[in-house]
């Protein structure tokens, strides 16, 4: 007969002896194969992080990937210290520092304080397969970031090294994300992996190449080409991906061109726009136009500047407080110009020019008396630094911004022609100057206040201008030529034909450079505009019926 079971109690409950005896066996040997395994483990990482010290690039590339795949807390700032020059090794000791970016000295195997390096420590060298292996090993190391951009990044470092040490772990990333864009970028990252690791069969890589052509851009290119001695299969269908994404980026490069006319044209405008109320309605050409430019971008200038000594939490405010300034000294110039000199010169075209001529010297002179010869610092608020991508091309938000500002002022400027009592005696002295006075209309005081708009329209192109050029003395001449251009070739008096005409000339400037050069397309467009010009002497949109009479 069996001896009957013999009990322990635990927490109130029996628990039989023999299944109690095996519980705790169970639990001593979980507890010595945790023992002696996490020595292993971090002997193996000490063992790895001692290579670096070997100053011998296989080992070091060995350690690379032991290091990054070994899950401890310091892989990171060891492969990053790597990158930047920042690990050091003694040879005798095959110890390993890293020094932080605050000065202080780690063990990088410990992760222990040094108070120094030893007299023997140099620093780990790199050539350039290492630094590929250690953007590699960064990119797997971030590649589990909570942070799903920090995930697209690390990926994209991957796509761009793509070593074969990161597959198991893009593949695991792979496998659990979520992100619908951040998986995007780890498939990319996989297929650029095994589009170059030997033993791939063509299967994998024909979807790696696919998965390579839809991404389409520089990078994807630079891969595909770069690709050598494959079997005919995948050689046939690199080519193929390859052709298809050189007519992509061309598609993109002409979107980008025309982007940059239209960035560029917008300037045109507001540099022209005050010069074709002037032009237009008064006949006078006035060389001092861009020196109206010029007043309005030292305007900010000093707006911001009082703003940083006085208001600094003002400064994101800076161009808002400096349009209406700008329009009204500007204008007041303006008026008072019209007042002293423009006025004694009607009908006297050679004359004018001459004396606003003589007028831009003065004024570029005074503003170099009162602010010196050299550039000017004007900063870009918060709202206007940056750019984000659109497909394949970047668009800045301060060109953006200025597109944005240029067509609201067209806007304003046409409801003001329209509706108001100004923009309809303006109309009317353009069309008819001795009809208007015959009606009652003071043709001098709508003389006055037109170059008064005129100058101020100039005034907040210079607020515009001062984000995207230098602010000097000669700001307003690098505009000047190019005004006379958009208001001849649009059509004198017609702000219409002022905004197609900057736009046509922007675009049509930015296609011809990349083939002519920036010298020769200017030379070119000028030339067009001439034999444009002989054919149509009154511009895209001439003026028609009473307003064609002097």
């Amino acid at each position: 007969m069996s001896n009957p079971p013999h009990y322990y109690f635990c927490r109130g409950h029996p628990v039989v002896t023999n299944v109690f005896d095996r519980l705790c066996s169970l639990v001593i040997a979980v507890f010595l194969i945790t023992a002696l395994t996490l020595p292993a483990f971090a002997g193996a990482f000490e063992d790895a992080v001692a290579k670096f010290a070997n100053d011998d690039f296989s080992d070091t590339d060995e350690a690379i990937g032991i290091v990054a795949a070994s899950g401890n807390p310091l892989a990171f700032p060891i492969i990053s210290a790597l990158g930047e020059d920042r690990l050091s090794a003694d040879p005798d000791t095959k110890k390993v520092f890293i020094t932080q970016a605050d000065g202080k000295i780690i063990d990088a195997a410990t992760g222990a304080a040094v108070d120094k390096l030893p007299d023997n420590a140099a620093s780990v060298r790199l050539n350039n397969r290492l630094r590929r292996s250690v953007e590699a090993a960064l990119g797997s190391l971030t590649l589990l970031s909570p942070d799903p951009a920090k995930r697209i990044a690390a990926a994209q470092s991957v796509f761009k090294a793509h070593e074969e040490s990161a597959l198991p772990v893009i593949e695991g990333a792979l496998a659990k994300e979520t992100n619908k864009a951040a998986k995007a970028a780890f498939a990319e990252a996989r297929a650029a992996i095994l589009l170059y690791k030997s033993g791939t069969g063509d299967a994998d890589k024909l979807d790696a190449i696919a998965t390579i052509k839809a991404r389409a851009d520089q990078e994807a290119l630079a891969l595909l080409t770069g690709l050598t001695d494959q079997r005919p299969l995948v050689a046939s269908a690199a080519a193929g991906a390859i052709a298809s994404i050189q007519s992509r980026l061309a598609v993109w490069s002409a979107v980008q061109n025309a982007w940059y006319g239209l960035s560029l044209g917008s300037v045109l405008l507001l540099a022209a726009i005050g010069l074709a109320i002037t032009f237009g309605v008064m006949g006078v050409i006035n060389m001092a136009h861009g020196e109206m430019v010029m007043l309005g971008a030292y305007t900010t200038f000093v707006v911001q500047e009082i703003i940083r000594t006085s208001y600094p939490g003002l400064f994101d405010y800076s161009l808002l407080i400096a349009v209406p300034l700008a329009f009204l000294v500007a204008g007041a110039i303006g008026v008072v110009i019209e007042r002293t000199i423009i006025r004694f010169l009607y009908g006297r075209p050679l004359e004018t020019l001459l004396a606003t001529w003589g007028l831009s010297l003065v004024l570029q002179q005074a503003v170099r008396t009162a602010f010196g010869p050299t550039n000017r610092e004007v900063g870009n608020p918060s709202w206007m630094s940056g750019a984000f991508e659109f497909g394949q091309i970047t668009i800045t938000y301060n060109r953006l911004w200025i597109l944005c500002f240029t067509l609201a002022v067209f806007a304003i400027l046409l409801a003001m022609l329209r509706y108001t009592s100004l923009g309809l005696e303006m109309r009317a002295v353009t069309q008819n100057r001795r009809m208007a006075a015959s009606m009652g209309i003071a043709t001098s005081r709508v003389d006055a206040l037109t170059f008064g708009l005129g100058s101020g329209i100039a005034g907040i192109a210079g607020v515009a201008l001062s984000q995207i050029d230098n602010v000097s003395p000669n700001l307003g001449q690098s505009y000047i030529i190019d005004s006379f251009m958009v208001v001849v070739f649009g059509g004198v008096g017609n702000l219409w034909g002022t905004l197609v005409g900057a736009f046509t000339l922007g675009i049509a400037n930015k296609f011809l450079e990349p083939v002519a050069g920036a010298v020769l397309g200017k030379i070119a467009i000028l030339v067009l505009i001439i034999l444009f010009i002989q054919k149509r002497p009154r511009g895209l949109f001439a003026l028609k019926g009473r307003a064609v009479e002097a």
